[in-house]
């Protein structure tokens, strides 16, 4: 089992993303190829999980758009992610905040963590 983990390492493309956890609200800016085109395009919400570990690592954005939620599933390994910004750093006391999706108005809000 240790040969596979070290492979995987390996072969992990090396992208230097900022450390983020559930709670969080970042922007993620990723590229979209359209035809023969290439354009960056933003998603900006709040991070609901991070799931799995290595290779295989996702986290789950969401955010609301003229009254619709939204979601959208990023691999944290993705070629197509430029860069990640934390916008504010949230304080949550679970790993997996699947509660807001039943939430809406201010009881949706996540409380920032001061430091």
């Amino acid at each position: 089992m240790d040969l596979v983990k070290e492979i995987s390492s390996e072969l992990l493309p090396s992208s230097e993303l900022p450390e983020f956890k559930s709670g969080d609200n970042i922007t993620v800016f990723y590229r979209i190829k359209e035809g023969n085109k290439e354009r960056i395009q933003f998603f900006k919400g709040d991070v609901l999980q991070r799931k799995g570990s290595g290779a295989t690592e996702t986290f789950t954005i969401r955010k609301i758009s003229n009254g619709i939620a939204v979601e959208r599933i990023f691999p944290v390994n993705s070629p197509v992610i430029e860069k990640i910004e934390i916008n504010k750093k949230g304080k949550v006391r679970r790993a997996r905040i699947f509660y807001l999706r039943n939430l809406t108005g201010k009881k949706a809000r996540i409380k920032e963590s001061r430091k």
